[in-house]
């Protein structure tokens, strides 16, 4: 059985891997689904695009990991907020996997055009538009649901006292944030690249990487578990 001290660090390990995952699936695909000649340079950059959906993999692993780790000890706090955050996490990872499949179907459309040329150029643009519409929408349901699982553990590791409670408030404070984003991209107020978005999600992802600290250095709260 794993310690709770391991745990703890496991699960910073894997906030931190989770954070720089999908930074390297943003920094590697973005400039390239931003490009409007993204159908020619998706083909010209096809190891960035590979590694950037593997990248989006990874971190929906990773963020189910969380979950998964910390469950034993969140659930007795409240078993079914902690079943729902596993679920939710879950859910997470699913949407990771479905934009990494929209990258991969990208590529695939991009060698394709490239073969054909000139022809049938308007059918090529019409599908590029529909897997970049898919990858775009999909940070909706991504908001939510990380949005939500974050008041969920939040939550609970106020109630628990696993780590400093003002970490919690940071983290519920910002997980309200993310769902505030999540509306106005959809009626487009704002767009999920611009400085507001950016200050939106800012507050939880720094929080993630003091959170991983943390638990890597300190653990949980000794007299918590105790309890």
């Amino acid at each position: 059985m794993i310690s709770h001290r391991k745990t703890a660090m496991i699960v910073g390990a894997l906030f931190i891997i989770a954070t720089i995952a999908g930074m390297i699936g943003a920094i590697l695909t973005g400039p390239i689904t931003d490009d409007p000649d993204y159908l020619v340079n998706t083909s010209a950059h096809e190891n960035e695009v590979a590694l950037g959906a593997l990248s989006y993999i990874i971190q929906g692993v990773a963020v189910v990991g969380i979950a998964v780790m910390i469950f034993p000890i969140l659930k007795k706090v409240n078993e079914g907020l902690a079943l729902a955050y596993v679920g939710f996490r879950t859910l997470e990872c699913v949407i990771f996997i479905a934009v990494a499949m929209s990258l991969l179907s990208l590529l695939t459309l991009s060698q394709e055009f490239v073969k054909a040329g000139a022809s049938d150029a308007t059918s090529f643009v019409a599908q590029g538009a529909v897997l970049l519409a898919q990858q775009e929408w999909s940070n909706i349901p991504v908001d939510i649901v990380f949005g939500l699982g974050c008041l969920m553990v939040y939550y609970l590791l106020y109630q628990s006292k696993l780590v400093p409670r003002p970490l919690s408030v940071w983290g519920f404070i910002g997980g309200t944030l993310m769902l505030v984003t999540a509306p106005l991209a959809a009626f487009g107020v704002i767009s999920f690249l611009d400085t507001p978005s950016v200050l939106l999600n800012l507050p939880i992802a720094v929080l993630e990487m003091v959170l991983a600290v943390w638990l890597i250095v300190k653990g949980f709260n000794p007299s918590a578990i105790t309890s």
